[in-house]
């Protein structure tokens, strides 16, 4: 797909609003490469090609491995994903496939056991932000395959 607009450059002040919030997740608590792989699995939902190939790249450049990479989409029945990775995936689609006004009790219980209240919004805020990215490139394109490791960093 062509660019629609140059997200960089049109909406520079926009996109500078959202910068904030990856800066803070980014001194978080929760694990880097578990956010990542939020970010990846997110993006996997909302089919943001522009993601999955940043995500992808950044979670190999961290030492994920192709075989987590390639089964993501299936992690319920994937034996190689944790306890606290499988919590937060869960976590992580009923935000994005928002089906009620809740987060099922099971879900957000499961999720309790496994993080912390600051790491809970720490996560919260993590899928906000990469929904809002996935979003933003939905809607006007990006050129996949451009990202390089550390780009936006």
């Amino acid at each position: 797909m062509e660019p629609r607009l140059n997200v960089q450059e049109v909406g520079k002040k926009a996109l500078a609003s959202l910068y904030p919030l990856g800066k803070y997740l980014a001194q978080s608590t929760i694990e880097q490469q578990l956010l990542h792989l939020i970010y990846y699995r997110v993006s996997q939902i909302n089919g943001c090609a522009f993601c999955l190939d940043m995500h992808s790249k950044d979670l190999r450049a961290a030492g994920e491995t192709e075989q987590r990479l390639y089964v993501l989409d299936a992690w319920r029945e994937a034996p190689f994903y944790s306890d606290r990775e499988r919590a937060a995936l869960a976590w992580a689609e009923a935000l994005t496939k928002l089906k009620s006004t809740l987060v099922p009790d099971e879900i957000y219980e499961e999720a309790k056991k496994q993080f912390t209240d600051e790491e809970l919004m720490d996560l919260t805020m993590g899928v906000i932000a990469i929904n809002s990215y996935n979003r933003i490139n939905i809607a006007f394109g990006a050129p996949v395959g451009t990202y390089q490791v550390g780009m936006f960093k």
